[in-house]
């Protein structure tokens, strides 16, 4: 069933702030990191949206406790036991971070999840956990569903993959390495490795709760992680904004003119979502941080970009959705492997910006996008949070533009559309 909600238009400036709420990236791996704790844990300001509750409920349905107490989950390790079904709903980090974790319990875990998810690439992770001796029955698929057949134990090595089309391939084996037996050491062989960022907080994140990590990055198509066999000690955390979440808020201020702030903006992070600093200064705003906080400020004027995504992929539907608003041509580069996440994304955002009459030319990494007038419409969302974010953007300047279930965006942002239309009625 399709639901259909106006996208607010707005043809004068803007001056808001967004508090964005935490981190999915970092939520779900501080839940993971505590699920295999020696003792309890706490998770302060963690995000409450699908995608952390799917990770929660996985967890939970190993045998870990998951409370929440309004301000934080309080996390209680306990032995992880199956046999159970994990939901991974349409949730990457699921799917992919809690099957090593789940190969260290006794028992046999099913995952499966929405019917998207069932085409995202996994062999990477099932093939790589048969290399440690973990038995997966996946009938040949190479994704979901799949059962894991845990032993209470992963006797750890090296393994050896492509991580080309997902980081979290890596960062799920060294989230879990560190309670293999002997550790783990992870080595990249293959095509350009995305989302460096994402491996970087995996590792990051390790080496907070006292993991060793060694790193050896040759180049993108060549690196190598070890981590040391640790079992975590409980850890109390603060989880910082999700800055990802808050690009179609300052991209308003681009479209719109004025300006959008951004409170407790972190001074140093690994999150993808920090290069829309640097990515929104190109596109034509100022950017400016006093204390915590971060402000946007357009003039309505979008300057057009030649850019390599590669490494925050994620950005890409608002950034394109930007593009389609622009005063000269942009080329979105090293973003192949969008093909392979909640949708093919760099075919959904050419279609659907081209259905409003622009002008987008998928390319084997990227998309051309020569600014058109567009018109009004209807704008899918393939059931893809980010394509719904991109979708408000446009809908800013075209006026009558209807979006298809904006509701997706609770995967990380639970209500994106109250937050959208504050933002834009004020």
């Amino acid at each position: 069933m399709i639901d259909l909600w106006n996208a607010p238009h707005r043809t004068s400036p803007l001056v808001g702030e967004v508090r964005i709420p935490g981190s999915k990236s970092l939520t779900n791996r501080w839940l993971v990191l505590a699920a295999i704790a020696s003792e309890p844990s706490r998770i302060n300001h963690p995000l409450r949206a699908r995608d952390t509750l799917l990770m929660a409920g996985a967890l939970s349905s190993l045998g870990v406790a998951v409370e929440d107490d309004g301000e934080s989950f309080i996390v209680t390790p306990g032995p992880l036991t199956g046999p159970s079904e994990v939901d991974c709903g349409l949730a990457g980090t699921v799917m992919r971070f809690v099957p090593p974790v789940a190969a260290l319990a006794h028992g046999n875990i099913r995952f499966d999840g929405d019917p998207h998810a069932r085409v995202r690439p996994m062999n990477q992770i099932i093939q790589s956990l048969r290399d440690l001796s973990i038995e997966i029955s996946d009938e040949g698929r190479g994704t979901l569903p799949f059962t894991v057949h845990g032993k209470g134990f992963v006797a750890g090595n090296t393994v050896t993959l492509d991580a080309s089309a997902s980081s979290q391939f890596v960062s799920a084996l060294l989230l879990a390495g560190c309670r293999y037996d002997s550790g783990i050491t992870v080595i990249h062989s293959g095509g350009a490795l995305p989302s460096m960022p994402h491996i970087e907080m995996s590792v990051e994140v390790l080496r907070h709760v006292g993991v060793q990590v060694d790193v050896d990055i040759t180049d993108e198509f060549n690196a190598k992680w070890t981590v040391q066999p640790k079992i975590p000690a409980g850890f109390n955390v603060t989880v910082e904004p999700d800055l990802s979440n808050a690009a179609p808020f300052i991209a308003a201020a681009l479209v719109c003119g004025g300006s959008v702030t951004i409170p407790d903006w972190p001074t140093e992070t690994n999150q993808a979502g920090d290069a829309l600093r640097n990515l929104l200064a190109l596109m034509g705003a100022h950017v400016t941080r006093v204390g915590n906080d971060v402000t946007f400020t357009g003039t309505g004027v979008i300057n057009g970009i030649d850019v390599d995504l590669h490494d925050v992929g994620e950005l890409s539907p608002v950034i394109a959705a930007l593009c389609a608003l622009a005063n000269s041509p942009s080329q979105l580069r090293g973003i192949g492997h969008l093909r392979g996440h909640e949708t093919d994304r760099l075919a959904a955002l050419a279609t659907e910006i081209n259905n409003l009459g622009g002008d987008v030319t998928e390319t084997s990494d990227g998309l051309i996008i020569n600014p058109k007038k567009l018109h009004n419409g209807q704008f899918a969302t393939y059931s893809d949070h980010r394509m719904a974010m991109a979708g408000a953007v446009l809908g800013l300047a075209i006026d009558g533009l209807v979006i298809e279930n904006i509701e997706t965006t609770s995967k990380t942002l639970p209500d994106f559309a109250g937050m959208w239309m504050h933002l834009v009625s004020q």
